[in-house]
């Protein structure tokens, strides 16, 4: 008898040891990349396109004098006059992945969009032409179709929603036209916002991405597309950039069917919720989005969302950071009514809100970054809002609003002024604003760059 229960308690000792080996070792030992390899190659395609880039007209111009005139310009505009020069091709290089056997491949929108020609070369040598069926330069997607005689091989498109920081992945591509290249990495981290666009939710993975790997897919240890490899950090190493999969998988239908994608809109400018705000608003934390603006005989004014309303959940999904909603409202359906609960004078409300399409001219629930410690709101540079504003500039960050008595207030800075530098670094987004600012300490001295028109010029204070 004795015996029996000595025998019965290591068998389950041995089921336990057995299992925490299984549940130790889950997800950290590598695939097979060979078999991956050779069975993910033929659904991978590399892309080459080509467009005339025509040079307009340049003018040798003399600075303005002490009066703002140059007495000389005609002169110089007259005779200095650069020649026209002849249009020119420029070439580029990406990748993308075969999603359905008759042809329709998923890239990246900044490999053709422009493109006068486009190439599609498959994995065993086969070229075809490529043709543009749709276009989503907010979500950086594209469309395009081969006709091609026999079926093609498919990539499996995953759920990225379920993927884990840590697990192996393996990426295909085109890299500096090195063609069919993989390479091998991990997920580094989720719900990255790099201030690439409003709907930033990247997946950081270190498996070697280079130029010419956008467009192409990210898969999982199953052989299925988790992520489509859009950008990378200049200069670094081990730090690359996909779109969620299912982010794509959302528009495709639209892309197929429309080429191009309608998206939700609300008509509401929301910022993040700093500790000093929480506070202020009696948060027990910094979760949310607070709505700063309501834009007129829009769906959010017209279901009576105001200034300072700080939404928590949208249609039951918890509102954890401001660059959440932005994406929920995109993805719903037009028309749909969702309710909205959100905290308003300290109490919770739950309003419904009809979701309407975003007009073309419109831009989406806008992020907003307002700063304390500098007593100025800033606005993420679109190219929507640099027309808008009469700027060039296409990205950086453009100040909104100055407090009064504030210390921009104090330097002169003014709404529709560009931040270019902070201590020397480049301010390309609300992301990189957002870090040189969060680094300045009280006494310490801050001096930004700033363009204000045609004029650029530096402030310097010290923070109290």
């Amino acid at each position: 008898m004795l015996n029996v229960r000595i025998l019965k308690l290591l068998i389950f000792l041995l089921f336990i040891t057995l299992g925490s080996v299984d549940v130790a070792t889950a997800g950290t030992v590598p695939p097979d990349f060979v078999a991956l390899a050779r069975q993910l190659k033929p659904t991978v395609v590399n892309i080459s396109t080509s467009k005339t880039i025509s040079s307009p007209k340049r003018f040798y111009r003399r600075p303005p004098n002490q009066f703002g005139v140059d007495p000389f310009e005609d002169f110089f505009e007259r005779f200095f006059e650069e020649p026209q020069r002849r249009p020119r091709k420029e070439r580029s290089l990406g990748s993308g992945f075969i999603i359905s056997g008759d042809g329709y491949i998923l890239t990246n929108n900044h490999v053709v969009a422009g493109a006068d020609e486009i190439k599609v070369k498959l994995a065993n040598g086969q070229e075809f032409k490529g043709e543009i069926k749709g276009l989503d330069e907010k979500l950086d997607l594209a469309l395009i179709k081969i006709e091609a005689k026999n079926q093609l091989a498919v990539s499996k498109l995953g759920d990225s929603d379920a993927i884990e920081i840590g697990e192996w992945v393996m990426a295909i591509g085109n890299p500096f036209g090195l063609e069919q290249t993989v390479t091998a990495g991990i997920i580094s981290a989720k719900g990255r916002v790099i201030g690439s666009g409003p709907y930033d939710d990247f997946i950081q993975t270190d498996a070697s991405i280079n130029p010419g790997n956008s467009g192409g897919p990210l898969f999982n240890a199953s052989g299925e597309v988790i992520g489509i490899n859009t950008a990378i950090v200049a200069g670094g190493q081990g730090i690359g950039f996909a779109i969620p999969v299912n982010m794509a998988k959302a528009i495709i239908p639209q892309l197929r069917e429309k080429g191009k994608v309608t998206r939700g809109w609300l008509g509401i400018s929301v910022q993040p919720i700093t500790p000093e705000l929480a506070q202020s608003f009696g948060l027990a934390d910094e979760k949310g989005a607070l709505v700063t603006d309501v834009s007129k005989d829009s769906p959010a004014e017209k279901a009576g969302l105001k200034s300072g309303d700080i939404v928590l959940e949208f249609e039951g999904k918890s509102i954890n950071e401001m660059n959440e909603l932005p994406r929920l409202v995109a993805v719903t359906e037009v028309g749909k009514q969702v309710t909205i609960k959100l905290l308003r004078n300290g109490k919770i409300d739950m309003i419904p809100v009809t979701v309407s399409r975003m007009p073309d001219s419109a831009s989406e629930e806008t992020a907003l970054h307002g700063n304390d410690k500098l007593g100025m709101t800033v606005r993420e540079l679109t190219k929507e809002l640099a027309a808008q504003l009469g700027l060039k500039e296409g990205k950086g960050v453009v100040v909104t609003n100055v407090q009064p008595d504030s210390i921009a207030a104090g330097t002169g800075i003014r709404p529709g002024d560009i931040v270019r530098e902070i201590n020397g670094v480049k301010i390309e987004s609300l992301t990189s604003y957002e870090k040189a600012v969060s680094g300045v300490r009280k006494g310490n001295l801050i001096r930004l760059l700033l363009k204000r028109g045609e004029n650029t010029f530096y402030v310097a204070v010290k923070m109290e």
